[in-house]
């Protein structure tokens, strides 16, 4: 393939680029190797690795939808509380008679719908969403505490419980205590990112955009490989790959996609860029919101059904402080407070970031408050990182 028109970049130019999502990775590991020594390596050990995913799938869940809203100068402060509201009608459906799956699509039509409401008001009555969602929360708090007469929702039996904390295993691939189900699936997912990765790189060449050298690429794809395999392996030494986990990763797979191969997703980028400028350019950018707040919605309606499972009861106060968790996990992941910034991955990693802080203190048995501390410090570490590399990287 010709290589005309394209050209590729330095290494220390592509990091320079991309300082802010890169340097989440390295904290992220830096997190996890610092605790590791703290306890004695016991958040490293595979029954923790899994607990990890299960116990955080909801936040991360909700942070794919959120960073999305980031992106177009949005914020939703109503996440926790439409979670609780669509969770209380999730567990009502099912105990109805509803199975798993039709359970499952509805609440996120609930939430879709949910997101119809409020992007209206966003988008084309042109109330800020601060102010929408704010309304939003109060509202979906009382209408929970009134659809639930402020009571818990026990669920009839253990579907919903299989979905947030059962796991995907095949029998024949499973050999004493390993589940080399894992392994499979891991091996599939690095495939398809290696192959992703290639055809990128081969559209970036064919347009005559810049390129990272090829030993660089290769480079990156080893170590992710060495990732995805290493959580494989140690989903596969305790119980097999959580099924939660299949649903993030679907998620993410789709929500990546969108945010770089579609139309859609080029117009959020530039909604969020400067929306005066991308409406003159002819994007329709109200339509734009609206969708965006739908799909927030939407997450929120997937998200309600794993939580309720994981806790398998619908609970009136559920979802409390969700969204701040969802927010936080954005920003610490790279999004940028203007918008206009910021990746699917990047606020998976800053979620992973906020869920490593937490699990490692409580294997230190640190104070809940001491954890708040320490969360709020991570925080506004990276906010400040953000405004300080957009200075000095000319973005702001």
């Amino acid at each position: 393939m010709s290589n005309s028109g394209a050209g590729t970049i330095s290494l220390r130019s592509f990091l320079t680029r991309n300082i802010r999502n890169y340097s989440m990775v390295m904290m992220l590991a830096v997190i996890m190797i610092a605790f590791s020594l703290l306890t004695g390596g016991i958040n490293l050990n595979s029954r923790n690795i899994s607990n990890i995913f299960i116990q955080n799938s909801y936040i991360l869940l909700l942070a794919v939808g959120m960073i999305l809203v980031i992106i177009i100068g949005n914020i939703d402060l109503s996440a926790g509380c439409v979670l609780a509201f669509v969770g209380a009608i999730s567990a009502m459906l099912y105990n109805a008679g509803f199975g798993i799956v039709m359970t499952l699509v509805l609440s996120i039509l609930a939430g879709a719908v949910i997101g119809v409401f409020q992007g209206f008001w966003i988008a084309y009555l042109k109330i800020p969403a601060f102010i929408v969602t704010l309304a939003g929360q109060l509202l979906f708090r009382g209408l929970t505490y009134i659809i639930t007469n402020v009571t818990p929702i026990a669920l009839k039996d253990d579907g919903f419980k299989q979905l947030a904390s059962g796991t995907a295993n095949i029998d024949s691939l499973t050999i004493g205590d390993v589940y080399y189900t894992a392994i499979l699936i891991g091996l599939v997912v690095f495939v398809a990112y290696v192959v992703s990765e290639i055809l990128s790189r081969r559209k970036k060449v064919r347009y005559g955009f810049e390129v990272v050298p090829a030993v660089f690429l290769v480079f990156k794809v080893l170590l992710m490989g060495a990732f995805i395999l290493l959580v494989s392996w140690k989903f596969a030494t305790y119980r097999g790959i959580p099924n939660v986990v299949i649903v993030l990763a679907i998620t993410i797979g789709i929500f990546t996609f969108i945010t770089k191969n579609t139309i859609i997703g080029r117009y959020i980028y530039a909604v969020g860029g400067n929306a005066r400028s991308a409406k003159l350019s002819g994007i329709n950018s109200e339509m734009v919101t609206f969708i965006v707040h739908i799909i927030m919605g939407a997450m929120c309606g997937l998200a309600a059904v794993i939580f309720t499972g994981y806790m398998n009861t619908a609970l009136p106060q559920a979802g409390v402080n969700f969204e701040l968790d969802a927010i936080a996990s954005c920003f610490i992941g790279g999004a940028s407070t203007s918008g206009g910034i910021g990746t699917v991955m990047g606020a998976i990693i800053g979620g992973l970031v906020m869920a490593a802080i937490n699990n490692g203190m409580s294997l230190m048995n640190i104070a809940a408050q001491w954890q708040y501390v320490v969360k709020a410090t991570v925080l506004l570490l990276a906010v400040l990182y953000d405004i300080y590399t957009r200075r000095k990287t000319g973005l702001g």
